[in-house]
């Protein structure tokens, strides 16, 4: 009969393992949800990035030079104050689209910036609280200028505030600038109380 030695317990050694071991477990924890945090940081950072809108400023007629396209936005009635010109220029890389229904604007081609100022300012005017027009150039996020927009402001007593309409200019694909127009929510509400208008957003 073999008798056999028990096996020696060295309760330090094993001791140190159990602490090393419980160590490590709570660096893994602790260093997962830092990743996890800088994934979500990072594709949140993107997505903003994308989906923010480009920045206007002011212009001055004499800075539109070349021929343009106009997309003619409102006017539907007589009392449709939710009405711009936008000028995407002929030569541009760009293309501007209106998230809109065919119907709720025009699209006149080849006009040469005297002929194109001329006949959006006459369709921004038509309004009998027209106060005076404001043009604007539309500047992608390098600060080149991309196109121009030309607004109407009415007379601020009647509406509360001569600037009336949020205009986006949201950067997509393939160049492509998708604009959402709609009513400042305070005109909104005086014009179509209790009335709903989707958010403005680039998606």
């Amino acid at each position: 009969m073999v008798k056999r030695e028990p096996a020696s317990y060295d309760s330090g050694t094993q001791g140190k393992e159990f602490i090393v071991n419980i160590l490590r477990k709570a660096s893994l924890f602790r260093v997962i949800p830092c990743v996890l945090c800088l994934c979500v940081f990072a594709l949140t950072s993107s997505a903003f990035t994308l989906d923010s809108p480009l920045r206007t400023e002011p212009a001055s007629p004499s800075d539109l030079v070349g021929t343009f396209t106009l997309l003619l936005y409102g006017g539907r009635y007589a009392d449709d104050i939710e009405t711009v010109a936008i000028f995407t220029p002929e030569e541009g890389k760009h293309t501007f689209y209106l998230y809109a229904p065919d119907f709720d604007y025009k699209t006149e081609k080849d006009l040469s910036a005297p002929e194109a100022l001329a006949r959006a300012g006459k369709f921004v005017s038509f309004h009998n609280a027209f106060w005076r027009s404001q043009l604007s150039r539309i500047l992608d996020p390098h600060g080149n200028t991309l196109g121009y927009e030309l607004r109407p402001l009415y007379q601020p007593f009647v509406y509360g505030s001569s600037d009336v309409m949020d205009v986006y200019y949201w950067p997509k694909k393939n160049n492509t600038i998708k604009v959402t127009i709609r009513l400042i929510p305070s005109v909104e509400r005086q014009r179509f109380p209790g009335g709903h208008h989707d958010s403005p957003h680039g998606d």
